[in-house]
């Protein structure tokens, strides 16, 4: 699994740069709990949970009704294509070899490219994270063929997802949609600057959501599913449905020898992270600090049969494996061993719908865990932490 490339810009046309993707194996300092899951799928909104607040996202008006057409895709590029842009990336790395024996200079420049959409008409616009990491230049071009220098307000490396404003006024904007409410066989469109190619529309259906093991190492995300084809230069794009609506932003794609797997981050979740971005810099993440493992009838005799420690049900679930030192599950009395068997008020059955369940929390407010602890269940209250940002 990969995350898109950015696409060097040519001419002349160098080799596609390639991002590292690695399976979703959350680590402990990274997701707070570890096992093989990443974060959330997008459920309603539990009491508690982080809104937007008063932080404007979008300035994109109401989507009307979609009337019975021949154009359904038409309609709806039509409506958010003159929003997509494109981004060119300068980017400043060591050459290591710099200087010696003649190999050129100390610094150089690498060039990228990818694809973002605007949701204020003021500048501001969103993408991935990927595609503006580590940049020292932004360069941002509008259909329209206008150009503006672009500033990286913040960026969430856990979900992909940028804010970055240009200078402007008047700018078109992409109605967004609400990615809660999307079912599997409905359509997906994808927009953006593939390969170079400017403005490009490819379609699909959405193939399955809350696919929360499909990207990188310490992803939060559950992403959605689509044979929508994207390619190198897609990142940051919008998907959008057949209504003209932001559903999603374009993140990776699956390398052979599968073929027509695209996914993306729900908009739901860009715009929890965007109004966080927009209002302090960076965005924050809820753990607990312990390590996972699913659990099935045959692992948990093979561990009744090898150790006095634990003494677990013959079940499906998840067990705890370890308990960081010092951490909110620590001090809330979570031990390994324990099975979890909900969390928030949620039932849970496998490492990922704990991190869902988590990812839901606030940092600093309560959090119920029921466990059952030998022939005992117990109700367990933690109170997250915020997980420590990478630098």
């Amino acid at each position: 699994m990969k995350r898109i490339p950015t696409w060097p810009t040519p001419p002349p046309m160098p080799r596609t740069r390639s991002w590292p993707g690695a399976v979703l194996i959350g680590s402990l300092l990274l997701t707070g709990c570890t096992g093989g899951m990443p974060r959330l799928p997008q459920l309603p909104r539990l009491p508690g949970q982080p809104d937007q607040g008063n932080v404007r996202i979008s300035d994109a008006g109401p989507t009307p009704p979609l009337q019975p057409s021949n154009n359904v895709i038409v309609d709806a590029v039509a409506k958010v294509g003159p929003s997509v842009v494109r981004i060119d990336t300068t980017k400043r790395i060591i050459n290591p070899l710099g200087g010696l024996f003649g190999r050129g200079p100390t610094i150089q420049e690498q060039q990228g490219q990818g694809s973002g959409f605007i949701t204020r008409s003021d500048g501001v616009l969103l993408t991935n994270a990927h595609v503006v990491d580590g940049a020292s230049e932004v360069s941002v071009t509008l259909p329209d063929g206008r150009s503006f220098t672009g500033k990286v307000l913040g960026s969430d490396p856990l979900t992909d997802v940028a804010v970055v404003k240009v200078v402007a006024t008047n700018l078109p904007v992409a109605p967004l949609g609400d990615s809660a409410k999307l079912r599997p066989g409905e359509w997906a469109i994808a927009i953006g600057n593939p390969l170079g190619l400017d403005n490009t529309v490819t379609a699909g259906i959405i193939s399955a959501i809350q696919r929360t093991n499909a990207v990188g190492e310490g992803q939060r995300v559950p992403y959605i599913q689509t044979d929508a084809a994207v390619n190198p230069g897609n990142s940051g794009g919008p998907l959008i449905n057949d209504r003209g609506q932001v559903i999603g932003i374009n993140t990776a794609i699956r390398q052979a020898p599968g073929a027509g797997l695209s996914f993306a981050v729900p908009i739901n979740v860009a715009k929890q992270i965007a109004a966080q971005i927009l209002e302090r810099g960076f965005a924050s993440h809820p753990y607990i600090g312990v390590r996972l493992q699913a659990l099935t009838p045959q692992l948990a005799r093979e561990i009744n049969a090898t150790t006095d420690q634990c003494r677990l049900p013959e079940v499906n679930g998840v067990v705890v494996v370890d308990v960081m030192q010092g951490s909110p599950a620590s001090k809330g009395g979570l031990k390994p061993c324990d099975l979890i068997e909900s969390v928030g008020g949620r039932k849970v059955r496998n490492p990922s719908e704990v991190q869902l369940a988590v990812d839901q929390g606030r940092v600093g407010e309560p959090l119920e865990v029921v466990v059952r602890r030998g022939d005992a269940t117990t109700s367990l209250t933690l109170q997250p932490a915020e997980l420590p940002r990478q630098e």
